[in-house]
């Protein structure tokens, strides 16, 4: 029998014995963990201990308990959502990724400021007026949700007439408006994972300890100014990112590092 001795509640430490036992492969994707009685043995503690412990690394999203069988350590799946994160055009018509998905309900616009985050990403101070355009879309073949939010500074939306008077136009309305204003468009993007706030829990529909997948995306003008900003959120485990990488000349990688 192997009993454990490390700081913290006891169903902690088996769990983190039970994880750390998945993590090395002896507990392998797919296969079942040792009953309750063969773990109590094993760890010497009481039932409760290693229901608590089972119950934690299933919170975790590590196992799935089946009922009548037991609990089984869960495999990494492929995501069944790929989102190409790639913006074509044709003449003067811009398709970005997301245009075959459907809104959940007419998009919510609202006036906001920029903050800590955003101020820099569209080189803006704290505190700056902005257009707020929020959607919850879904994707036609998955029924994934995502929250897409675009934020237009007003000195945008006043270099761009279309965009004051409708700021929750259409993404490719709002490139074509600013191609229209004499801008050669790019695009830079950030892209990280992080455990989701409260909201976006449940307007994604997120089971317990679900990461969501976060992307800046700041669309430039001329001098690489910043003019908008699109963030999206998607399900961390559901969704995988795919992008087209070309080669940049020096003087375009300096711009983007500035």
């Amino acid at each position: 029998m192997a009993g454990i001795e490390r700081p913290g509640p006891l169903y902690q430490q088996v769990a983190a014995a039970i994880r750390q036992g998945i993590a090395d492969g002896e507990f392998p994707p797919g296969t079942p963990l040792p009953s309750e009685a063969q773990l109590i043995e094993r760890y010497e503690v009481s039932r409760p201990t290693v229901r608590n412990a089972i119950a934690a690394l299933r919170s975790e999203g590590l196992i799935e308990v089946r009922h009548g069988k037991g609990s089984f350590v869960k495999g990494t799946p492929t995501p069944p959502l790929t989102i190409d994160r790639t913006i074509t055009r044709s003449g003067k018509t811009f398709t970005p990724e997301l245009t075959e998905w459907t809104q959940a309900h007419e998009p919510t616009v609202y006036r906001t400021e920029t903050t800590d985050t955003t101020g820099p990403l569209l080189e803006l101070g704290e505190g700056e007026a902005l257009f707020g355009v929020d959607r919850v879309l879904i994707d036609p073949t998955t029924g994934a949700r995502a929250l897409h939010r675009v934020l237009i500074p007003f000195t945008t939306a006043e270099n761009t007439p279309p965009l004051a008077d409708a700021p929750d136009a259409a993404l490719e309305e709002i490139y074509a408006a600013l191609t229209a204003a004499g801008h050669k468009l790019t695009w830079s993007e950030t892209v990280r994972a992080r455990m989701p706030q409260a909201d976006e829990r449940s307007s994604l529909q997120l089971p317990d300890a679900t990461p969501v997948i976060h992307t800046l995306r700041v669309t430039h003008g001329t001098d690489h100014q910043p003019l908008i900003l699109e963030e999206l959120r998607a399900n961390g485990s559901q969704a995988q990112l795919t992008y087209r990488i070309t080669a940049d000349s020096p003087r375009t990688l300096r711009a983007v590092r500035n």
